[in-house]
């Protein structure tokens, strides 16, 4: 049986596009070369798709780190940029040559779009995809825009029942809406109590995330300011006495039920001095957390974790994959915080570690995503 064309999409405009790189690495690194020919393409954070730039497969977070630099998509001397044509479907992903001519990279069987954020995981690539009719990995359009939109996911999980953290959005265009007054006065009428946690609604990996508590409640214009320079859409949303613990959801195959992971918990470790989980605890120290997977909890409470986060992926209507992010009370109650349909998917990260702790490892992780969307073809 000849080997499958996947193309896998990394990079990217939005914010996340140095993890994006990562993620990447660990994918093709991963990939079953025996079933598989990867073909990577590189967006850059400016929106040009090339082939053959910097091979991705070099990038990792320990270099990173080391060096202080994240990875980015560049165009090198040897790249060609990517010129999509919808009408030719699996066929209509053609380079362009440097006298203007244009040829195709081949047949394209499926895409594993390995893209964090705003212009890859909110439905924008996924449309484009519908609409040449190639199959890919992840969630559909309404899902991963709803998902991207904080805003709009706890929209959909109330409607299903599903607890989610008091709060209300803020439209930073508005110059009241930005006052520290009305701020204040809002979070007073809403009948939140401080700490408040203030973040964009369509941003990722806590960039603009800002803790707000009783007595900086004053600076909630700058939190506001802060996340604003992300997105236009805020939310301020109470913060919830209890652990945030993540739970991997898969369902590969059209129509099949999701099946959950064993839940994780990041643990801050003793010398973090941050006041929540920021990026920089995320990606750049190692001594700022580690993952435990499962967590620890009693057994009801994680199986009341893996319920929770397989009805909130039916109720965005999620497909292929997401990483539902809850927090556990000290009651023992589980109220979702959000859905990530494409969360960090490096060897190290929480969905591709709760997979491995439940007994699916990483590279059997990727095979069946993809094989689960080329049986649709």
């Amino acid at each position: 049986m000849s080997k499958k064309n996947i193309v896998v999409l990394y990079g990217g405009k939005a914010d996340e596009h140095s993890i994006s790189c990562i993620s990447t690495s660990g994918v093709l690194n991963a990939l079953n070369h025996e079933k598989f020919n990867a073909i990577p393409v590189g967006i850059t954070k400016s929106g040009q798709w090339i082939v053959n730039g910097q091979d991705p497969r070099t990038w990792s977070l320990d270099d990173s780190k080391a060096s202080g630099k994240l990875p980015e998509v560049e165009p090198t001397e040897n790249s060609r940029y990517i010129v999509l044509d919808p009408s030719r479907g699996g066929d209509g992903f053609l380079a362009m040559n440097s006298d203007g001519s244009v040829e195709s990279i081949g047949h394209i069987d499926a895409v594993f779009p390995v893209l964090h954020g705003p212009f890859g995981e909110d439905g924008t690539v996924q449309g484009l995809l519908e609409m040449m009719n190639v199959p890919y990995v992840g969630c559909g359009v309404l899902a991963s825009s709803a998902c991207m939109d904080k805003h709009y996911t706890k929209e959909l999980l109330r409607e299903a029942g599903i607890p989610v953290a008091d709060g209300f959005t803020v439209d930073a265009r508005h110059e009241q809406q930005r006052s520290g007054d009305w701020l204040q006065k809002r979070v007073s009428d809403e009948g939140l109590q401080y700490p408040v946690f203030v973040k964009p609604s369509r941003a990722g990996s806590s960039f603009g995330v800002t803790r707000v508590d009783a007595a900086d409640a004053g600076k909630l214009e700058a939190a506001v300011a802060e996340a604003a320079k992300h997105d236009w859409r805020i939310l301020v949303e109470q913060g919830v006495n209890g652990r945030e613990i993540e739970c991997a959801v898969l369902a590969p195959r059209a129509g099949e039920l999701p099946r959950t992971s064993l839940p994780g918990e990041v643990v801050i470790d003793a010398h973090n001095t941050t006041d929540f989980y920021d990026f920089d605890s995320k990606y750049m120290d190692d001594q700022a957390s580690h993952v435990e997977v499962p967590a620890s909890l009693p057994q009801e409470t994680l199986e009341k974790v893996q319920e929770v986060a397989a009805r909130a992926f039916i109720a965005v209507d999620g497909s292929g994959l997401s990483r539902v992010d809850t927090f556990v009370t000290t009651d023992g109650d589980v109220m979702v915080n959000e859905i990530n349909t494409m969360p960090g998917f490096t060897p190290i990260s929480m969905y591709s570690k709760a997979w491995e702790a439940t007994g699916l490892p990483y590279s059997e992780l990727i095979t069946e995503l993809i094989e689960g969307v080329l049986e649709e073809k």
